[in-house]
């Protein structure tokens, strides 16, 4: 579809949807002190913990010249052996440098990586000019290299050595039922409960931890790291695809009490707060890392409220407003930065800062599909962008960040006009920008884009978008 020049005009005339300037000047306003240090920290190195930093130095106390770290992750911060590393840098507070790199499920690596390791494979460190190119070997390097100085040890007490070694087979094993469940399809029901008998020796590991909630007490050691990034996957998979439900909402009854209190625990971490992700995001980028996953009937429910499709109670959509606390009570919100305002306002920061990118990334939508495809079905990064949909999208993107500051009600009138300026280019025009918009929706990743209440909140406001257009 060419430009219609025309249509672009009219669109930029309306003067009722905010310019982007002017809606960064309102989220300034709106802003924390300390939310409106976020890009200076950026650049700086220091403040809390981003997705976004490319440098990590914690505070002003550590300079880029003493970095002794670079750490090589996926670039989409899918990557579950990448986390065990960041983890652990961020816990003990580490200065590292972040280089990221494709996973081969959504894109290439670059020649400098592949020289560097071989077999492509990540996470990578290059700690005191030494590559290491085994998350596990990291892990190791990184509690001998940093155990002095402040630095905080993550090594289990000689007292609890014997433990931790039992423990670390323990994970060995929920990994492998986990594996065996989630990918098979041979006898399900026998997979199901391998994986429980599992499960329930980790709960009762956790539940005779003395002192504390932690797999060894009341520190975090390197153990919680190992288990931390698969029972979060485990939580998010077997829902979605099995309707097994191993996390609850707060309040609510489970047969694995001491498990929802470790991950209760872990979240009031920094370093796991900073690298958390969502089930959405686990259930799209799980299956091409593992060749596919098998679903079951029972799962179908959690998928669509996952998905976004429906509520659990069948009320309303799920990335509908307005939300549903624990998305209907399939996913715990995340306390510790859920309330509304704070969440939108991320939202709107993620997006004004970066909106000439977001707005032909989602224009992908209505353009043409990349070659070579990779198995990833949410990724298409040699996707063409539709340059006819971007003033569309554009002042969508600026209704949709208007109303997240200032309320839905008082964006209507900007909205409206907008809407009526696209649908009279016709049906294919009108159908382009949807599309353009749903790409986008379906696209945001936690954490690599913003922390999920965020992500929620610009998925239902979105969606409040699409509505006004069909």
């Amino acid at each position: 579809m060419e430009v219609n020049r025309e249509l672009d005009d009219r669109l930029n005339a309306i003067h009722a949807v905010p310019q982007w300037a002017d809606i960064r000047a309102e989220l300034e306003k709106q802003q924390t002190p300390e939310e409106r240090k976020f890009r200076d920290n950026l650049e700086l190195g220091i403040g809390t913990g981003s997705p976004l930093h490319k440098l990590r130095l914690f505070d002003a106390s550590n300079k880029e010249s003493d970095v002794r770290v670079t750490f090589f992750r996926d670039s989409a911060s899918w990557c579950p052996y990448c986390q065990k590393v960041w983890l652990t840098l961020e816990e003990k507070r580490i200065p590292y440098r972040i280089e990221k790199v494709n996973m081969r499920c959504y894109g290439d690596k670059p020649a400098s990586f592949t020289r560097l390791q071989p077999s492509g494979n990540i996470p990578v460190a290059i700690v005191d000019g030494q590559v290491y190119g085994q998350s596990n070997d990291i892990l190791y390097v990184l509690e001998e290299s940093f155990n002095q100085d402040g630095y905080k040890s993550l090594r289990p007490k000689d007292a609890d050595r014997m433990r931790a070694q039992g423990l670390l087979r323990l994970e060995r094993q929920i990994f492998s039922a986990w594996m065996y469940w989630l990918t098979g399809s041979r006898d399900p029901e026998r997979y199901r409960q391998e994986f429980i008998e599992v499960l329930n020796v980790v709960e009762n590991e956790l539940a005779s931890s003395k002192g504390g909630d932690f797999f060894l007490g009341k520190d975090v050691t390197t153990v919680d790291f190992m288990f931390a990034p698969f029972l979060e996957r485990m939580a998010a998979s077997l829902l979605f695809f099995k309707g097994f439900q191993m996390r609850v909402p707060p309040g609510s009854d489970t047969p694995f009490p001491a498990v929802n209190r470790w991950f209760d625990a872990m979240e009031k971490l920094d370093s796991y707060r900073l690298t958390k992700s969502d089930y959405y995001t686990h259930c799209w980028d799980l299956p091409p890392q593992l060749g596919g996953c098998t679903y079951e009937d029972n799962g179908a429910p959690f998928e669509s409220a996952i998905n976004g499709d429906r509520s659990l109670d069948g009320t309303q959509g799920s990335w509908e407003l307005p939300l549903q606390p624990h998305n209907g009570g399939v996913e715990p919100d995340w306390g510790w930065c859920n309330e509304d305002g704070m969440a939108r306002r991320e939202a709107v920061e993620r997006l004004s800062a970066n909106f000439e990118n977001v707005v032909k990334f989602a224009a992908r939508g209505a353009g043409k599909k990349g070659m070579p495809p990779f198995s990833a079905a949410l990724a298409d990064p040699n996707a063409v962008p539709s340059v006819a949909m971007e003033c569309s999208v554009d002042i969508m993107l600026r209704a949709v960040s208007t109303a997240m500051l200032t309320g839905c009600p008082s964006s209507e009138a900007g909205i409206s006009e907008a809407v009526d300026t696209i649908i009279s280019a016709g049906d294919q025009h009108k159908e382009g920008v949807v599309s353009s918009l749903a790409y986008l929706r379906e696209r945001v990743g936690v954490p690599r884009d913003m922390r999920l209440p965020a992500a929620r909140q610009f998925r239902a406001h979105l969606n409040w978008a699409i509505e006004k257009l069909l």
